[in-house]
C-alpha cells in the first residue's frame, strides 16, 4: 500500500504532494526502534519539524513493514496537545518518512540520565497532562502500551508529550488483547500471568504511568526489574516484592501512586474520573491544564538541544547513507540512470541502423539477383 499523505490544515503547495523536497535537513536528534529523528524546516512556511524516517529495506529485513503501517494508521486520526501530533508523511525509493511535532525539551530519560529530581508539583502536573493523553487515547480505543521516560518527550516550556505508537493496539468490544508487549520494567503484573496469557485492557497504561512517575519523583523504579529479567521472575517479583515509598513524599502524593500500581487492574485508577476524583487533585483546574495555562516547575534549559549529541556525529561519520546528502544521492542516481537509459536509446538506434542497412544490402542483392535472372 502507499504510505499516505496527511494534510491536517490545508498546506500552500495546492494539489501537489508533500515530499522529501519539500523540507531542509538542519540536523540529527535522535534514533529509536523506527529509525531516525531529524530537525526539518518546512521550506514554504519555515516551520520546523521533527521528521521519523525509517529505511525500506532494513523495514523489510527485520518484518517492521506492518508496525509501521499501523502505527501511521493509528497516528492519522490522532491529534492532542500531550501527544507528538504527525502531520505529513510520504516515501521516497530508500526511506518512509513521518512528520511530527518538533519537541526541543528533549525526552524524560534524558533528563533522569543528567541526574534531574523532579519536584512532587511537577511531577503532579505531570500525572494530569499525561492522564489527558491517556484517557483521549481511551477515546479512540488505543492502549499504547509503552509508556516510560524514553516515550514522554518535553516541550521547551516543560510540558509533556507521549510518543512513539510503534506497539500500540486497537481495542474493539469484540477483540481481546492478550499479546505480551511493551517494555518489561513497565508492563503492567495481568501481562505476566501464568500458565496463560489473559486479555488486558487500558488499564496497563495507567499501571506504566504509575511506574514513570515513581522513578521522576526517585530516580529509580519501584520494582527491581530489567529487560533482561526472566517472565516467569517477574510474575515471582509481583507476589513477593513491597513498594518502598520515602517518607519525604507526601501522603496524598503515595496514595496516588498506590492507586495507579495496584497489581489488580479492576481495582487500579485507570481513568481521568479516578484521578479527577480523589481529594489531591480537588485543586487543579482541568481546562487549563488542557490549554497548557499551568506552568511546570521545571523548564528545560533553553538555546541548546536536549538530547545526546552524538546523533548527530553518528549520522554524519557512521551513516553509510546520511540524509543530508540523499538529494545529491538520488540526482545523483537519477543522472546515472538516465545516462544508461540514453546509452541505451544509442545502442538501440546503432542496432536500427544497422538493421536497416542489411535490410538495404538484402533488398539491392534481390534487385540485382532478379535482374541477372
Amino acid at each position: 500500500g502507499a504510505f499516505v499523505n496527511l494534510y491536517r490544515t490545508p498546506v500552500p503547495v495546492a494539489n501537489k504532494e508533500i515530499t522529501f523536497d519539500h523540507f531542509e535537513i538542519l540536523r540529527a536528534i535522535g534514533k529509536g526502534s523506527f529509525g531516525k529523528v531529524c530537525i526539518v524546516q518546512k521550506n514554504d512556511t519555515k516551520k520546523m519539524y521533527a521528521m521519523k524516517y525509517m529505511n525500506k529495506q532494513k523495514c523489510v529485513e527485520r518484518n517492521e513493514v506492518r508496525n509501521v503501517f499501523k502505527e501511521l494508521q493509528i497516528m492519522q486520526g490522532l491529534e492532542h496537545p500531550f501527544l507528538v501530533n504527525l502531520w505529513y508523511s510520504f516515501q521516497d525509493e530508500e526511506d518512509m518518512f513521518m512528520v511530527v511535532d518538533l519537541l526541543l525539551g528533549g525526552d524524560l530519560r534524558y533528563h533522569l540520565q543528567q541526574n534531574v529530581r523532579f519536584q512532587e508539583d511537577t511531577v503532579k502536573l505531570f500525572i494530569c497532562e499525561l492522564a489527558l493523553a491517556l484517557e483521549y487515547l481511551q477515546s479512540r480505543n488505543i492502549i499504547h502500551r509503552d509508556i516510560k521516560p524514553d516515550n514522554i518527550l518535553m516541550d521547551e516550556h516543560g510540558h509533556v508529550h507521549i510518543t512513539d505508537f510503534n506497539i500500540a493496539t486497537m481495542l474493539t468490544k469484540d477483540m481481546q488483547v492478550t499479546t505480551i508487549a511493551g517494555t518489561k520494567p513497565y508492563m503492567a503484573p495481568e501481562m505476566f500471568s501464568a500458565p496463560k496469557p489473559i486479555s488486558y485492557s487500558f488499564a496497563v497504561d495507567w499501571w506504566s504511568l504509575g511506574i514513570t512517575a515513581y522513578e521522576l519523583l526517585r530516580g529509580r523504579r519501584p520494582y527491581h526489574i530489567r529487560s533482561s529479567t526472566a517472565t516467569n521472575e517477574i510474575a515471582h517479583v509481583f507476589k513477593t516484592a513491597t513498594v518502598m515509598y520515602p517518607a519525604a513524599w507526601s501522603k496524598e502524593m503515595v496514595s496516588l501512586l498506590e492507586k495507579l500500581l495496584e497489581p489488580n487492574p479492576e481495582e487500579r485508577f485507570s481513568q481521568l474520573s479516578d484521578i479527577q476524583d480523589i481529594l489531591y487533585l480537588a485543586d487543579i483546574n482541568w481546562d487549563a491544564v488542557l490549554q497548557k495555562m499551568i506552568m511546570p516547575g521545571f523548564m528545560p534549559t533553553k538555546g541548546r538541544l536536549n538530547c545526546d549529541p552524538t546523533f548527530e556525529l553518528e549520522e554524519m561519520i557512521l551513516e553509510s547513507k546520511p540524509l543530508h546528502k540523499k538529494k545529491k544521492r538520488l540526482a545523483k542516481k537519477e543522472k546515472e540512470s538516465s545516462k544508461s537509459n540514453s546509452s541505451q536509446v544509442r545502442r538501440n538506434r546503432v542496432c536500427v541502423r544497422g538493421s536497416v542497412f542489411v535490410c538495404v544490402c538484402v533488398c539491392v542483392c534481390v534487385c540485382v539477383w532478379q535482374k541477372c535472372q
